[in-house]
């Protein structure tokens, strides 16, 4: 296939693009260098060096004879992503182009602004630029499953059936998001689902857990294809923040009670599933919905296995309880569905203490770029 992958420089985005044209598939990048732009302005660096988009292609070129094409500008630009789609005519395209951090868009007006703007016109703009130039293009949307937030029922699989008044029909499934970056991925949905209706377009909308790791097989080829390793509170998911904070001494940040559960999955498996989505895609007319992530874990239960995986290597690791800066509900009940991914193939892996010492090894060989005072800085969601 012709895969067109938006965000081809991100944490997710990068091992994506490398495992895709690893298994032979034609590769294109488009990225802006936001997430980058918007770290170097915090004053958050990575855990450990990554190159340049250029030089990440480059060097895959040069470790295996495959070519990755790297197109830098934004998605916002809908000239710019309008010729990309109709030169590179992709079959697939990937859309991870947004602004990926719900901390970021709580800050301040400013932040909040630039989220708003660049998911929703970014989406709009891929949606407008396929129906023109590529309509039987099959887009596949990262969501999020804080999409649905943390409702007293079972979360569906996207869509709930609903029976009002004696009558029956099927709608998406509620939605309320803890932040306005949640608020944007809800949005996001809202227009594929419109444009699947009024243009026929076909669509699989990936509703993510929270992602851990820093390995996949391609990294394991030559370690400068790494892949962002964020361990701040803006950009860091949860386990790997915990992951660094382990290494260098820092009681594991609990927020509040601890008891927040969510559905997480290992940065592997992410590109299983985006590779399986592919393969199987949505029909036309279709908005397609997975709800992507493998296992479920509390916040506390999370930092007890980083405790125990740390202690088997002799490090000693404590969590702190501290005032949770987001408003979110800290005792919930938590049973979303997940079936669709594994019904066409995924084989889910787990979290290991195997997995959580690699990750620990890999933070205590970069332990020296550690900024501790990067890793909390108390982002408010009240004002």
């Amino acid at each position: 296939m012709n895969v067109l992958i938006l965000g081809g420089d991100g944490y997710l985005g990068w091992p994506t693009a490398m495992f895709l044209s690893n298994l032979g598939h034609n590769v294109a990048v488009i990225d802006n260098y936001l997430r980058r732009s918007l770290a170097d302005e915090l004053a958050l660096p990575n855990l450990s060096t990554t190159l340049d988009l250029e030089e990440r292609v480059s060097l895959w070129g040069k470790t295996t004879g495959y070519e990755i094409k790297a197109f830098v500008g934004d998605c916002c630009d809908f000239e710019f992503l309008s010729d990309v789609v109709n030169r590179f005519q992709p079959d697939t395209i990937v859309h991870y182009a947004e602004q990926p951090s719900a901390p970021y868009s709580m800050i301040d007006h400013s932040a909040a602004s630039l989220t708003l703007q660049n998911n929703l016109n970014g989406t709009l703009n891929l949606i407008w630029a396929v129906n023109k130039y590529s309509p039987d293009c099959h887009i596949i949307k990262l969501g999020t499953m804080g999409e649905y937030g943390t409702p007293d029922i079972d979360i569906e699989e996207g869509w709930i059936n609903i029976n009002h008044k004696g009558r029956e029909d099927k709608f998406l499934y509620p939605r309320q998001g803890g932040s306005l970056y949640h608020t944007t991925k809800i949005q996001d949905t809202d227009l594929l689902w419109f444009y699947v209706r009024m243009w026929g377009l076909r669509v699989t909308d990936l509703m993510q857990g929270p992602v851990y790791g820093c390995f996949t097989d391609e990294i394991r080829m030559d370690e400068r294809l790494n892949t962002f390793f964020s361990y701040d509170e803006i950009f860091g998911t949860v386990l790997n923040r915990f992951i660094v904070q382990a290494v260098c001494g820092y009681p594991l940040t609990i927020y509040g009670k601890g008891n927040q559960i969510r559905g997480y999955l290992n940065l592997i498996d992410t590109i299983n599933c985006i590779k399986l989505a592919a393969e199987n895609p949505a029909e036309k007319g279709e908005l397609r919905i997975f709800n992507q992530f493998t296992e479920t874990f509390s916040v506390n239960e999370l930092a007890d296995k980083v405790i125990e995986a740390a202690r088997s290597i002799d490090l000693d690791v404590q969590k702190k309880s501290i005032q949770n800066p987001r408003n979110e509900k800290e005792e919930h009940y938590y049973n979303p569905a997940h079936t669709g991914l594994t019904s066409i193939g995924l084989l889910p892996k787990e979290l290991t203490n195997d997995v959580i010492i690699e990750m620990l090894e890999y933070a205590i060989k970069h332990k020296e770029n550690i900024i501790r005072d990067n890793i909390f800085k108390g982002i408010q969601w009240k004002r």
